[in-house]
């Protein structure tokens, strides 16, 4: 299997890798085609996929901030089950932010993931590809490490139509597993910065920035 990074939209990896997207995501959280140009050519965003016999069978997307010293998963995708796509897909990753840390002189302070909730809301379909129902994800994501910051959270919705988007929890994976708490500023920071590409913001998601700003720290959980 091959792990090949996509930074163009006129890429055949890409119009696979936006199929699969459609296929496993709802729509509501897959951006256009046409709107990956400027992300796709962004050398702070990271897009990869995984080759198998010429095919996409899994996809991944990233970044790291330098001045945060931290990386946000935007996304994985697991096209067929039975091949390991899911942990080459981690393993990759997780080699390739760490050099981008060691790079910046420092070891990774932690990752960002917004996970689905699947017992708030059951009504993911997913392709029917069973690796990436939310059940099975959570509890994927909960071993790789990551924890639930104790906030209720939305996203605007990709669409950019001033809805939010529920159903979710916001995860922080921390590379040292005895730190409890993260600082409320970075979590503010973090998805203003994340979410500046999108004009149209619901009054739900800025009515939670608001009272994040009133905290100093924000506790994580278990998954």
């Amino acid at each position: 299997m091959e792990f090949i990074r996509v930074n163009n939209i006129e890429d055949p990896l890409f119009a696979k890798m936006h199929t699969l997207l459609g296929e496993i995501f709802p729509p509501e959280e897959v951006l256009e085609f046409e709107l990956w140009k400027e992300p796709l050519e962004d050398p702070s965003i990271r897009v990869f996929v995984a080759v198998h016999e010429e095919e996409v069978v899994g996809a991944t997307e990233y970044r790291y901030y330098p001045n945060w010293n931290i990386a946000m998963t935007d996304f994985t995708i697991i096209g067929q089950s039975g091949l390991g796509i899911g942990r080459f897909l981690a393993k990759k990753r997780e080699e390739d932010l760490q050099r981008l840390a060691h790079e910046n002189g420092k070891t990774l302070f932690g990752m960002f993931a917004e996970i689905y909730d699947p017992y708030e809301r059951e009504d993911f379909a997913f392709g029917g590809v069973m690796a990436m129902n939310p059940y099975v994800r959570r509890e994927v994501l909960s071993h790789l490490g990551y924890k639930r910051l104790d906030f209720e959270y939305v996203h605007p919705s990709w669409k950019n139509d001033g809805e939010a988007v529920e159903g979710l929890d916001f995860c922080f994976m921390p590379t040292d597993e005895q730190v409890t708490e993260i600082p409320a500023s970075l979590v503010v920071d973090f998805l203003t910065d994340y979410y500046s590409v999108l004009s149209n913001k619901p009054q739900r998601w800025l009515d939670m920035i608001d009272e994040l700003k009133k905290k100093e720290n924000v506790e994580l959980y278990p998954l």
